[in-house]
């Protein structure tokens, strides 16, 4: 297990990084497409991916606590180490609030959780429609809607700003940002 160095990402960062990231993006698309399309067929593995993001996630930012933040690669304006801050707070809030808010979203609606067909909290049918679910919590479960509705588009804009943020640093900057992201070793300014 090694730690980040000021010039390369240890191993753990970059596959935290990266599974969190590639697995956000899918669940992000897939929760767009359903809401659009009512593709019911595709909620089982939305949950299922849902729960298992949440515990990189955990690890993620465990990880992260323990490693601390980043130097910077280069030396930036306040203006750009505050935009940085901000969007990296984002992303781990928006990274946390996404699983929390589906999983009180689908739970306290009655429709329970299932990660890839075993029952972690069972659906709650209505005993007068099987085919209705009775929600255990109305409120809660429409306050978790808000925040995954809400929390998803949110984290779009997150992730939208982060890629650009690292396209600009490798293609107007040219300095080692995205190339530290990718695994290699880089010149950090004093």
């Amino acid at each position: 297990m090694r730690l980040d160095s000021p010039t390369r990402l240890g191993p753990n960062t970059l596959a935290l990084h990266w599974i969190v990231a590639v697995m956000m993006i899918a669940l992000l698309a897939t929760g767009l497409y359903m809401a659009q399309t009512s593709t019911y067929g595709l909620y089982p593995w939305h949950k299922s991916f849902g729960v298992l993001i949440a515990l990189f996630v955990v690890l993620r930012v465990a990880w992260r606590i323990r490693n601390g933040w980043l130097k910077p690669v280069g030396d930036y304006t306040s203006v750009e180490k505050w935009l940085s801050k901000l969007v990296h707070w984002l992303l781990i809030i928006g990274t946390v609030l996404m699983p929390v808010s589906g999983f009180m979203m689908s739970a306290m609606g009655g429709h329970g959780v299932s990660v890839f067909g075993v029952e972690l909290i069972a659906h709650n049918p209505d005993p007068t429609d099987p085919q209705e679910v009775v929600a255990l919590n109305a409120t809660l479960a429409r306050v978790g809607h808000l925040l995954h509705e809400w929390g998803g588009y949110l984290l779009i804009g997150a992730v939208l700003l982060h890629v650009v943020g690292a396209l600009k640093h490798h293609l107007i900057d040219r300095d080692g940002t995205l190339r530290r992201m990718l695994g290699a070793e880089v010149r950090v300014a004093p």
